[in-house]
């Protein structure tokens, strides 16, 4: 495992990951000690060069935070480093040789209405791809849960819409969901949707410990858009959504699972799979066109896993 500052003498975080990922591909932590402008921006393109998270730098000892800081950056260095990591660069498109495997139902009623996508670890990279490939007339509203370190939101942000034609910004509660835009949850906060399909950003309490939670976003979308809301479950650790994935498959609603080849960590994915709440699984450089096909209506509604019509296909 190797912990990382972005700023380091003769060369950078980015740069420096981009060469150990393909020389001797290793867990690579970002840590930062700053939440704003190059370093926020350094720090990102680290994690699509392949490091595994950003962390900020602990407190000085003689801070209040400092030993809740030190004990997360501990948990989360014993935590990547059995992740097991591929080499990058100069092996272009070779984790997207993946076979997608979808069950097939017939009879998708119109498009949906709303997307909503969580992520954790890998997933700033897995959110540029995705939203790099969609086209700038998207005309569907996505919000989204990434887990992050704090204060590296709006920069995420600003890094997403900076490789894409969609606006990306960080929610604000009570506005309404509004076409090719893609909102993100703030900083410590729950992030959903009203019954009148205006957003909700609440201070309510973690679910699973999550804050933001995929399931509350997720179990909010079924409530307020039942069969017209599809949902996407990128890379990461531990199960964080996957309760919400099954109040989404009960609704009539559709979800897609990110492939275990293409993801960095097979975790949140990996649980929605096995509890039977995907719809299909595809390799990350797959999604964006379902999203297009999910957002035009096409018919791309699959079977439940216990359903005696299933069919896996290439």
């Amino acid at each position: 495992l190797i912990t990382m500052d972005v700023h380091m003498p003769g060369m950078d975080g980015f740069t420096a990951t981009k060469e150990i990922m393909v020389a001797a591909p290793t867990p690579i932590i970002i840590v930062s000690s700053s939440s704003s402008g190059r370093d926020v921006e350094l720090s990102l393109n680290a994690l699509r060069a392949g490091a595994l998270m950003v962390v900020p730098k602990p407190d000085e000892p003689g801070s209040p935070q400092f030993n809740g800081r030190q004990e997360h950056f501990l948990a989360m260095a014993r935590a990547m480093a059995d992740v097991k990591v591929v080499r990058r660069w100069g092996r272009a498109g070779v984790r997207d040789a993946a076979t997608p495997t979808e069950l097939v139902r017939p009879g998708r009623p119109g498009a949906v209405r709303l997307i909503a996508m969580a992520a954790s670890t890998g997933g700033p990279a897995a959110l540029q791809r995705i939203l790099a490939e969609l086209p700038a007339d998207f005309p569907v509203p996505i919000l989204v849960v990434q887990h992050i370190a704090q204060g590296f939101t709006e920069g995420l942000a600003n890094w997403l819409a900076a490789s894409c034609g969609l606006r990306v910004r960080v929610a604000t509660d009570a506005e309404p969901p509004a076409p090719r835009t893609v909102f993100l949850a703030p900083d410590d906060r729950q992030l959903g949707v009203r019954q009148d399909q205006r957003l909700v950003v609440v201070d309510a309490p973690p679910v699973a410990g999550f804050r933001p939670s995929a399931t509350f976003l997720f179990e909010s979308v079924a409530r307020g858009y039942g069969s017209d809301v599809a949902a996407v479950i990128l890379t990461g650790m531990g199960s964080d959504g996957v309760a919400g994935l099954g109040a989404i498959r009960r609704a009539g609603g559709y979800v897609i699972a990110q492939d275990e080849a293409t993801s960095v960590v097979y975790g949140m994915p990996a649980v929605a799979v096995e509890a039977g709440h995907a719809d299909v699984v595809l390799p990350l450089g797959d999604i964006a066109g379902r999203l297009v096909h999910l957002a035009r209506g096409a018919d791309q509604r699959a079977d439940r896993p216990d359903s005696p019509g299933r069919v896996d296909r290439a």
